[in-house]
């Protein structure tokens, strides 16, 4: 037969242990998961967007500008992704490595302007603490793009295409792509204002 005492403290615990399960269940059904999902998408369209941010950045061919986009891309990418042209070349792989296509690409040209448009992100995965922090999740996301490229012989090269990512949520780096692959959907080639005017003048 226990005591009085092994029956209090018996009693205690189950307590402690009923307070805490009700406490986990009650922050669980004030988790608002639809909200949890918009800010995880949010944040993965502003990886595309930041990207835009960087390539231009490398495209000013500085020494400052180009170190300043290569941080950006370490904070888009897994150190291991994969990246796919829209050439059909082999993937390229790591942000160091794109650093390097995206100069050797971008660097004999005037500045451009990556104008990033209709975005739509497919989660696919997502599982959160009983605080409602994201501790896992994967999703997949495409990214319209309009890339003005200003050429040497005052003509602008426009590629239209799409960017398909995949994504990974890293706990405590937060959400990176992993994949990604470029797919052109048209361009064109036109001249500048400049040049323009200066051809009607002439006549």
């Amino acid at each position: 037969m226990k005591s009085p005492i092994g029956l209090l403290i018996m009693g205690a615990l189950i307590q402690m242990m009923v307070m805490k399960s009700l406490a986990s269940e009650g922050t669980m059904e004030h988790c608002n998961r639809e909200l949890a999902e918009a800010q995880a998408r949010q944040e993965i369209e502003y990886l595309r967007r930041w990207y835009a941010r960087a390539t231009d950045k490398i495209g000013v061919g500085s020494v400052e500008s180009i170190a300043e986009g290569s941080a950006i891309y370490h904070r888009v990418f897994t150190k291991d992704a994969q990246m796919f042209t829209s050439t059909g070349e082999n993937p390229r792989i790591g942000p160091d490595s794109w650093v390097e296509l995206v100069k050797e690409f971008l660097l004999p040209l005037g500045p451009t302007q990556h104008l990033i448009g209709t975005q739509i992100v497919d989660i696919e995965a997502l599982a959160l603490d009983d605080n409602c922090s994201i501790v896992s999740g994967s999703a997949s996301m495409e990214s319209y793009v309009q890339a003005w490229h200003e050429l040497p012989d005052q003509k602008v090269w426009i590629y239209l295409g799409i960017y398909h990512d995949h994504t990974t949520y890293i706990p405590g780096t937060g959400w990176r792509i992993d994949r990604m692959s470029m797919e052109q959907t048209g361009g064109e080639t036109r001249f500048m204002d400049s040049a323009v005017l200066g051809d009607v003048s002439n006549h």
